[in-house]
């Protein structure tokens, strides 16, 4: 029982002589992947609140991928609020095999895992709590057939509770991408996305502003519907590389509600895509 009393839960900083203390080494908690998969690169795309587009910048990141000639992937863990692969244009359900459940390939060639490719009815909703949340993230990664696969971006839902958890504790992150907008609070919503990502000793690639400004159609003039953007400021802060800042785009979004994000030209996003592939760089197969 003085074992206990003494224990603070932390056996980096904890003294006490537990039973259940690691005797030196961090325990590894990463999860196995499929047994007929290769990831070479995990990238979760996060933000510290809903709103900002983290959806859209992993399937433009995807995308981009793609086209420079990876085998890419997108593992949808917003469970909740999936969407991905409304913005692909899926709507067939995902099948299983004897070596686990088979992604769903968009037109272009990138394997998709979400929970509405499960759904008989993507309209359903999913009203379940954390830890069977948390635990379909973890099924994803263990019981999906991703084949060899360059590069994998992890949509996450917003926040620092159970599924991002389970997604920086049990898959092997290689970076993260901070999605976030040009509001004042930007400085808080990046904030918390980094405290957690140092906490989990997960590299953070850099930051994406969306919605950062909009070109007028007639003059050709920027405008920033939401004031000038603070990132620069709030970068400079945390030490974070500034990746892109995605504008206002209506012909992007109606892509996206048509299921044709594959056929979007955005340079923007290519640059991002460019410097992530110059930090994460892999071999194509």
């Amino acid at each position: 029982m003085a074992e206990m009393e003494e224990c603070t839960h932390n056996c980096e900083t904890c003294g006490a002589s537990c039973s259940s203390r690691d005797t030196g080494k961090k325990k590894d908690m990463h999860e196995p992947v499929n047994a007929s998969s290769t990831v070479k690169r995990v990238i979760g795309v996060v933000s510290g609140k809903g709103g900002v587009g983290k959806s859209l910048v992993t399937s433009l990141m995807a995308v981009m991928f793609s086209r420079k000639g990876y085998n890419t992937a997108i593992l949808d863990a917003d469970i909740t609020g999936p969407s991905i692969p409304k913005a692909f244009g899926l709507n067939e359900r995902a099948m299983g095999s004897d070596n686990g459940i088979l992604p769903v390939k968009t037109h272009g060639g990138i394997n998709v895992m979400s929970l509405n490719l499960l759904l008989e009815h993507d309209t359903d909703p999913v009203v379940w709590r954390g830890p069977i949340l948390a635990g379909t993230v973890k099924q994803f990664w263990t019981d999906v057939v991703w084949g060899e696969t360059d590069y994998m971006f992890v949509d996450m839902p917003p926040g620092t509770g159970d599924v991002p958890l389970t997604v920086f504790q049990t898959l092997p992150l290689d970076g993260i991408i901070i999605v976030t907008s040009p509001q004042e609070l930007v400085s808080m919503i990046v904030e918390k996305a980094v405290k957690m990502a140092n906490m989990m000793n997960i590299p953070i690639l850099g930051v994406v502003e969306n919605m950062s400004y909009y070109v007028c159609p007639d003059c050709g003039k920027k405008h920033y519907p939401f004031g000038e953007s603070k990132l620069d400021k709030t970068a400079k802060e945390y030490g974070l590389d500034i990746l892109a800042r995605l504008p206002i785009d209506p012909d992007e979004a109606r892509a996206c509600d048509e299921g044709k994000i594959e056929t979007v030209i955005n340079d923007d996003a290519k640059a991002a895509a460019d410097k992530i592939e110059e930090k994460c760089s892999v071999e194509k197969e």
